[in-house]
């Protein structure tokens, strides 16, 4: 049917219905369709340029560095034991980072809190929070604390050498001066009976014996002075009123209980330090001479296991071949281990009247245990052969 009021006279009914179906409207259902995809779409355009407008806001106030340009180095220190509260403020105060709290936070979230290692840093204000986070944790700064260790069984004198090669102090000589004068460290309680000693000139080192094996947290600019009482302080606590009590009880200063443990550190490995200290105060209570060879080795700063004619004749305060009793002093640095045994000797080793021991193997420390001086001397016979292997391949 032809529309009479269409300005086209073709244009009927028909075609407005598939105009209708397939035309404008077909338009109008796509848009309706588009329409909210193109608002969210719009919205979330919106929502990140917010965000990002905030991001870079936060970045600026907070994150970023300080002056991107400015490339100059600036020395920062964190001191030993500093509070991550401590760290970051210092690091405001010195014009590294813009926020403080945003620094804490920020380690603390990425668990960076308890790594802060103490040292001295070289940073720049060119660095931004997370390049700064990362110097201080990794502790790549020149340590201002270093951990050293006196091994039980050694002597000051190996002591000295270690600080030396670690660069702690400059000379052994004045870490050995000290050591062997004591001053500045006399006051120390357990130090009077080796003061008041008639034979203390004869020592080498007064404070032999006396410094505490154990590993120390020390400063990189400890003096030897420092060093020193630090590890007489572990003395103080390891030397407890029990310790101090037993010694009284068996008759002994703590001087002459310091120098029977570091004879016994000496002599055995820690499974024999009792039936050892046995032998000794069985030794020592019958008035024998305590004929260990390792108050030779001290003298001659070599440890040999046949001791020659001229170690034996040995005219020292030290030569237990030649004296009777205890040596002058401690001979190196005991363990508590060593030291217990001092004052706890094997009780069945007592009781039975053990009074001899020798090397069974000098590699491993093994020990031959004996009671009268014939079985010694069969052990002696049989164990011979390895000692003088021993030395010959030592060169000695």
């Amino acid at each position: 049917m032809k529309n009479p009021k269409h300005p086209d006279p073709d244009y009927d009914y028909e075609a407005l219905r598939d105009e209708r179906e397939y035309g404008f409207y077909w338009y109008s259902g796509l848009w309706y369709v588009l329409r909210p995809i193109l608002i969210g779409l719009g919205a979330l355009l919106l929502v990140f340029g917010l965000v990002s407008t905030a991001l870079n806001k936060i970045n600026e106030a907070f994150i970023s560095p300080v002056d991107p340009e400015d490339t100059t180095e600036v020395a920062f220190t964190v001191a030993s034991g500093s509070s991550l509260s401590r760290v970051s403020k210092n690091l405001q105060e010195q014009g590294l980072i813009k926020n403080s709290s945003v620094f804490k936070y920020y380690c603390d979230f990425a668990g960076m809190g308890q790594k802060i290692q103490a040292g001295d840093y070289v940073m720049k204000r060119s660095m931004n929070i997370f390049e700064i986070a990362d110097l201080l944790t990794t502790g790549d700064g020149n340590p201002i604390t270093i951990d050293i260790t006196l091994i039980p069984g050694h002597t000051l004198e190996d002591f000295a050498a270690y600080l030396k090669q670690l660069g702690v102090i400059e000379t052994e000589e004045a870490f050995l001066s000290l050591c062997r004068s004591g001053e500045g460290v006399t006051d120390y309680y357990f130090l009077q009976a080796a003061l008041t000693d008639k034979q203390l000139s004869s020592r080498k080192y007064l404070l032999e014996g006396y410094l505490a094996p154990n590993t120390y947290e020390i400063y990189t600019n400890a003096t030897p002075l420092d060093i020193v009482k630090k590890l007489l302080d572990q003395t103080d606590y390891v030397f407890n009123s029990e310790w101090q009590d037993r010694a009284e009880e068996l008759g002994y200063t703590i001087d002459e209980i310091l120098t029977l443990a570091s004879m016994i550190e000496k002599e055995a490995k820690k499974s024999d330090f009792t039936k050892v200290s046995a032998v000794f105060h069985n030794r020592l209570k019958s008035g024998m001479k305590l004929q260990s060879d390792v108050t030779i080795h001290y003298v001659t700063t070599e440890r040999r296991m046949f001791l020659r004619t001229s170690d034996l004749a040995i005219d020292s305060p030290y030569n237990t071949y030649k004296y009777e009793g205890l040596p002058v002093g401690p001979i190196c640095n005991p363990s508590p281990e060593a030291i217990n045994a001092a004052l706890y000797p094997n009780e069945s080793y007592i009781a039975e009247k053990y009074l001899y021991f020798c090397s069974k193997d000098p590699d491993t420390g093994e020990l031959y245990f004996s009671k009268t001086l014939e079985e010694h001397e069969r052990a002696t016979e049989i164990y011979a052969p390895l000692w003088q292997a021993y030395d010959q391949e030592r060169g000695l």
